[in-house]
């Protein structure tokens, strides 16, 4: 490593002068460029005005959508902001018009709250949820998707590219082909993918992504995005509820789509938080995703080596991301208040946010660590020797 340019990140970035920071798959911390941004627009705001101070800084939103369209490999036209993941994987989730006996596929890792939203579809509109197999290695068996699509009732391939409870790092790249062959529309969850791993969506073959400013990307709480395919938005594909944003009311009782991937939008926005997301994205560009990727990845398998000397190392897969999961033989929240005594910051995953990735490995609960670029390899020693002292 380059250590002028890691001493910058780290110049960047206030937090690190204060607590070890191994919670970048919940909130990274952010660097002074996005805190800047949200900071300097919420002055703004108080001193001129909410919406004037919005319409002052057109340019500047305009610029944050293009920071997140470079980001993705795709055009400012396929984003739209909304205000978290979750949010933007229903936005997409709701553009099918589901009905009895339609087919979703999806993963056996796929994350919590869009396992909740399959089953909520499944108990009010008969929709049925068929998961494919695993590997023996761990993750999504891609040939049991390819038999799954098969089916004539298969509406959707839905599928969280890295899951939060765990390193597993999905092949998406090849569930888009075979998508893309069968015909399938595509959706992934790139949550924890996003500023961590560099991304193509062109290569993904996706219509849909979603995802958030908070974690890998290093932009503030409350704020995602949503990719939409040109292929989609030219076939009229829209949300169940359309906001003013997202549409024009022409007629009594007609309406007219907003032409891009805003009528995925909302119209009630933070603009300043919109400023720290577009930040963000050109901070994660100027720093480079590909060789960020490759430190926090590299971080991680250092810091995985070392805690499977003395603790269940949950990760599974052929190659894993810079999420390490890792089993105690105790309550992991109990784990994550010890380190933070120690200024270290981590957090807990349970069986009841991932019951059957969770089950299968025997684990009620597990500590999470999740390095960023930002890190430095002396800071996995410390937190290596304050987790075999605990």
């Amino acid at each position: 490593m380059h250590e002028p340019l890691l001493d910058r990140w780290r110049a960047d970035t206030p937090g690190t002068a204060n607590v070890i920071h191994l919670n970048n798959a919940g909130a990274a911390l952010m660097p002074r460029p996005v805190i800047d941004a949200i900071v300097g627009h919420i002055d703004r705001e108080a001193n001129f005005g909410g919406y004037e101070s919005g319409d002052d800084a057109a340019d500047a939103i305009a610029q944050s959508y293009a920071s997140v369209a470079e980001v993705l490999g795709g055009q400012p036209r396929n984003i739209a902001i909304v205000e978290n993941a979750t949010v933007a994987f229903f936005q997409a989730l709701s553009a099918f018009d589901f009905k009895q006996g339609d087919v979703i596929v999806t993963t056996r890792n796929d994350y919590i709250s869009n396992q909740l939203a399959y089953l909520s579809l499944a108990k009010r509109h008969g929709v049925e949820v068929r998961r494919a197999e695993d590997l023996d290695s761990g993750g999504v068996d891609p040939q049991s998707v390819r038999d799954l699509l098969r089916d004539s009732k298969v509406r959707l391939l839905a599928v969280t590219w890295v899951p939060t409870n765990s390193g597993l790092i999905q092949p998406v790249e090849l569930l888009g082909k075979i998508a893309e062959e069968a015909r399938v529309p595509y959706l992934v969850d790139a949550c924890q993918a996003v500023g961590q791993l560099p991304i193509d969506v062109s290569g993904l073959r996706c219509d849909f992504l979603s995802a958030t400013a908070r974690k890998f990307l290093r932009g503030p709480r409350g704020i995602g995005f949503l990719y939409i395919a040109d292929r989609l938005l030219e076939r009229g594909a829209a949300p169940l509820y359309i906001d003013m944003r997202g549409a024009s009311w022409a007629t009594a009782d007609s309406y007219e789509l907003a032409p891009d991937a805003r009528r995925f939008e909302n119209w009630e926005f933070s603009y300043a938080l919109i400023l720290g997301l577009g930040a963000a994205a050109r901070y994660a560009i100027d720093a480079g995703i590909e060789r960020c990727s490759q430190r926090a990845l590299m971080l991680s398998n250092k810091l995985r080596d070392k805690l499977s000397q003395f603790a269940r190392v949950l990760d599974r897969g052929e190659k894993c991301a810079a999420i390490v999961t890792a089993e105690f033989g105790r309550n992991a929240s109990e784990v994550v208040a010890a380190l933070r005594k120690r200024r270290i910051n981590a957090s807990a995953t349970f069986r009841a946010w991932a019951i059957l990735d969770m089950t299968d490995k025997h684990a009620e609960s597990a500590l999470r660590l999740s390095p960023h670029y930002y890190n430095t390899e002396e800071e996995i020693e410390i937190v290596t020797e304050a987790l075999k002292k605990l």
